[in-house]
C-alpha cells in the first residue's frame, strides 16, 4: 500500500484563509490530522468519549482561532498544542471536580482507573501493563513519552508543541522510560 502524500501545509493554510476554500481546506485539515491528534488526546485522557469531545472541541477552537495562525510554526504543530491545552484544562477540571490536588499521589491513579474502566481498550494483559505504566507517569512525561514512542515525534517538535528544551524533554523521556521500565520489573 503506497504511503500517502504529504500534505503541503502551506498551501492546506492559504486555502484555509480563503473563504472561498476554507471549508474544503478545513475538511482535509480534520481527515489529515483528526485520527492522529484523537490519538494523541485518547492516550493522555484515556477514556473514548473524551477524547473524542477534546478532538471536536479542538478542531471548534482552530476554525474560530484561523485568522490568528500567524504561520510561525507548522499548521501540525499548532493543531497539536491546542489539543494538549485542551486535554491538560480537562485533567485539571477532572481532578478539581474530584477533589485531587495536581501534588497528589492520587493523580496517577486516576488516568489508571479510567483506563481500567474504559470499554473501548482492546488491548490484551501486557497492553494493559504499558498502558498503566504509561498512566501512572506525571502529566508532562506521560506527554513526553506518547509523542516520542507513539507518535515517532523529533523532540524538536515536541518542544514547538510544549514549549520545553530539548534537553528538558529528553530528560523526561528517559525518565519515563526508566519508569515504565521499573514498572515491568517490579510486576
Amino acid at each position: 500500500m503506497a504511503s500517502p502524500t504529504p500534505i503541503d501545509e502551506k498551501r492546506l493554510v492559504e486555502m484555509l484563509q480563503d473563504p472561498k476554500e476554507s471549508h474544503a481546506a478545513f475538511d482535509t485539515l480534520m481527515r489529515t490530522y483528526g485520527e492522529k491528534i484523537y490519538w494523541q488526546i485518547r492516550r493522555m485522557v484515556v477514556n473514548h468519549d473524551d477524547a473524542a469531545d477534546l478532538l471536536q472541541n479542538t478542531f471548534i477552537k482552530a476554525w474560530n482561532n484561523l485568522d490568528h495562525f500567524r504561520g510561525d510554526a507548522k499548521l501540525s504543530t499548532w493543531l497539536y498544542k491546542i489539543a494538549v491545552n485542551e486535554s491538560l484544562n480537562f485533567l485539571q477540571r477532572e481532578r478539581s471536580r474530584q477533589g485531587i490536588s495536581i501534588d497528589d499521589d492520587s493523580q496517577d491513579t486516576f488516568v489508571v482507573k479510567q483506563l481500567e474502566a474504559d470499554d473501548f481498550f482492546d488491548g490484551d494483559a501486557l497492553k494493559l501493563e504499558l498502558q498503566k505504566a504509561i498512566a501512572a507517569l506525571p502529566e508532562k512525561q506521560r506527554m513526553v513519552f506518547n509523542m516520542r514512542y507513539f507518535d515517532e515525534m523529533k523532540y524538536e517538535q515536541i518542544s514547538d508543541i510544549l514549549g520545553t528544551s530539548v534537553g528538558a524533554l529528553k530528560a523526561s523521556y528517559h525518565h519515563a522510560v526508566k519508569k515504565i521500565e521499573s514498572h515491568f520489573l517490579n510486576e
